[in-house]
């Protein structure tokens, strides 16, 4: 499965992510492929795009950043799989 997850930095935790950030890189934990991170231009937010079977596993890399993070994952398709879903519910 694909999961798109969106992060917002409040203002009172910026310096403590960015330590973690720096210090660890924000490695994603086993059973999840972190395909990319994305932060924006002018501010404390962005989003990952992930890869992975394990639903506990996106979780607790989610909860690994929930006390620096205000997150949202949302299981994402492809066109192609959203084609496949919605060809399969034609009458």
């Amino acid at each position: 499965m694909t999961f798109v997850m969106t992060y917002s930095i409040p203002a009172q935790s910026w310096g403590k992510a960015v330590e973690r950030f720096l210090g660890t890189g924000g490695p994603a934990p086993a059973g999840v492929k972190l395909v990319g991170r994305w932060h924006a231009a002018a501010g404390r937010h962005g989003f990952l795009l992930l890869e992975g079977d394990d639903a506990n596993a996106v979780y607790r890399f989610a909860t690994e950043w929930s006390d620096v993070c205000d997150l949202a994952v949302t299981p994402v398709l492809t066109d192609e799989q959203a084609a496949a879903v919605l060809k399969s519910m034609r009458k």
